[in-house]
């Protein structure tokens, strides 16, 4: 061979072999060798590069979903990308994973042939780079078959065939059961080994020729200690076990294992997700706006019309216990939808280890701050000016806060509801059923001392009640109550009015760590119920 000329000069791209659709055979194998060779004999020269830009998107791109790239996955309310895709999806949120074993049960179902094919050739790669892959598959064309290293053939729980793919045919044709010429071996011998019940005399016949040949590979097997049929063994005559060719042992690179990420970084990314996912969804935000801000202008335009005359006792008292009860009641039903329509996704992921229950719950407890404090301040300013009730800044603060935690306790225990019953409906009846005893046994309703044992227990738990004793606490104790009676006045103090209430209990500050504690009790409720009960949407119960 003669050889190259000193003069020539030129770059050469030894790339991986591509399919036929353009994308790499290899992407997810350590076998390809991508390598940019330069052969240049001569004077130096300056290689500049400029505007370099590139993307990783191997995943999408081999699982054929680049065409709906940034389209959502959708839910039962909103549409989104198709069934296949969908399943598709799905299984690339387990290779980004990059596990060590990958279960899949009928991952071709709903697919064309087509992307049914490239899914189980991208799986048969995936197998070659130190990974365990386990498919189950009815009847698979020709070409998918081909691709499997080992076949597992069962009918009835009993095994009819265990081992190399390429030796199934030579298997069942020493037994009897030669494949005919130009059928695909996948259909013909499940059709052999499926019972048929259309009559009980096929029952019984097709049941007994799978009982045989189950028999028959159990002596086939009977002397490995894998329990795998080989043709070698069979020709060399050999009791024990010899190394299968279709099984893959690659000992130059030891597989390395993948550590889930810490709890921060488990954190991170679905505090990440939380806040994308709400804003997302912005019709839904501002229609809660809209709710609060609707709700506030027309409390607060009920009680506008006194200008500077004070409200009566029985008005003022019925305001405070409507600011504080109104706003929490719109909150359960809408906490606890939110929840099942992630309950799915929540016991998948749970499920396969993405991430662990204690940064998911740290996630929906903050998560939801910001969207709840704007709910607060709008629903909380204009009625607070409105009803003119006392004008200054401490008061408002003081009011402000308490209505805050009042309505996340109610956040918090909605959250705990939702994880704790297993359906839409369980959640918001047994919510709704909290809601209703706390607020029944609020104060408002029913005088405090007038309560008997139950429900004096249950009001020492509602944050109602501690919510409208603590209003009521700002805008009377230590103030003078005027009362009008004909034409005469009469002061009395507002301490006096709070203890003929029952609600004088507590000092103001004890209030606030009422209500986190109550608040701190349901938190405990919703991680136990995250920790201890599976996750399963509605449709798994």
């Amino acid at each position: 061979m003669a050889e190259k000329p000193s003069e020539e000069r030129g770059l050469w791209n030894r790339a991986a072999p591509q399919d036929a659709s353009g994308l790499q055979d290899s992407l997810f194998s350590s076998e390809s060798d991508n390598s940019l060779y330069f052969t240049y004999s001569g004077q130096s020269n300056t290689l500049e590069v400029r505007d370099l830009s590139y993307q990783v998107d191997d995943v999408i791109a081999e699982l054929r979903l680049r065409q709906c790239a940034n389209t959502r996955v959708g839910n039962a309310y909103v549409r989104g990308v198709s069934g296949g895709e969908r399943r598709r999806v799905s299984i690339g949120v387990q290779l980004l994973w990059n596990p060590g074993i990958l279960i899949l049960d009928e991952p071709t179902s709903g697919l064309d042939s087509f992307t049914a094919h490239n899914l189980v050739k991208t799986l048969s790669r995936l197998a070659k780079g130190n990974r365990l892959v386990l498919i189950s598959l009815h009847q698979p064309r020709s070409d998918i078959f081909r691709l499997f290293d080992l076949v597992l053939l069962m009918t009835s729980g009993s095994t009819i065939y265990l081992g190399a793919a390429q030796h199934m045919v030579q298997y069942f044709t020493a037994i009897g059961h030669a494949c005919p010429r130009y059928s695909n071996p996948a259909d013909f011998y499940v059709d052999l080994t499926s019972i048929d019940r259309r009559s009980r005399e096929q029952e019984v016949a097709t049941r007994e020729k799978a009982q045989s040949l189950a028999t028959l590979f159990r002596e086939k097997v009977r002397g490995f200690d894998d329990f795998l049929w080989r043709a070698e063994a069979r020709a060399l005559g050999e009791g024990t076990c010899a190394e299968s060719r279709a099984v893959p042992q690659d000992t130059d690179q030891p597989p390395t294992p993948t550590e889930l990420p810490g709890p921060v970084q488990q954190f991170t990314m679905l505090i990440r997700r939380q806040i994308f996912n709400d804003f997302r969804d912005l019709p839904t935000l501002l229609i809660h706006g809209a709710e609060a801000c609707l709700m506030s202008l027309v409390i607060g335009f009920l009680y506008y019309g006194h200008g500077a005359i004070k409200l009566s006792f029985t008005d003022t008292a019925a305001l405070l216990f409507m600011i504080g009860a109104l706003i929490p009641f719109n909150v359960v039903l809408d906490v606890i939808a939110k929840c099942h329509s992630e309950r799915a996704m929540l016991y998948y992921e749970l499920e396969d280890g993405l991430y662990t229950a204690g940064p998911y719950f740290f996630t929906k407890i903050l998560g939801e701050l910001p969207e709840h404090c704007v709910y607060i301040i709008i629903y909380g300013m204009p009625t607070y000016w409105l009803a003119n009730l006392r004008p200054s800044l401490e008061p408002f603060l003081l009011h402000f806060l308490l209505v805050w935690l009042a309505v996340y306790c109610c956040r918090i225990m909605a959250l705990g509801a939702a994880a704790l019953l297993p359906t839409f409906h369980t959640s918001s009846f047994f919510g709704n059923a909290l809601y209703n005893s706390f607020y029944l046994t609020g104060g408002f309703m029913i005088s405090l001392d007038n309560l008997w044992t139950v429900p004096a227990w249950i009001s020492k738990v509602s944050f109602l009640r501690w919510c409208f004793e603590g209003l009521m606490q700002i805008q009377f104790k230590g103030n003078t109550y005027h009362m009008p009676v004909g034409n005469f006045t009469i002061s009395i103090p507002g301490d006096v009015i709070l203890s003929s209430m029952g609600l004088n209990s507590y000092p103001l500050y004890a209030i606030y760590f009422i209500l986190i504690g109550i608040g701190g009790g349901f938190m405990i409720l919703y991680y136990g119920a995250l920790r201890f009960i599976k996750q399963k949407s509605d449709q798994d119960w």
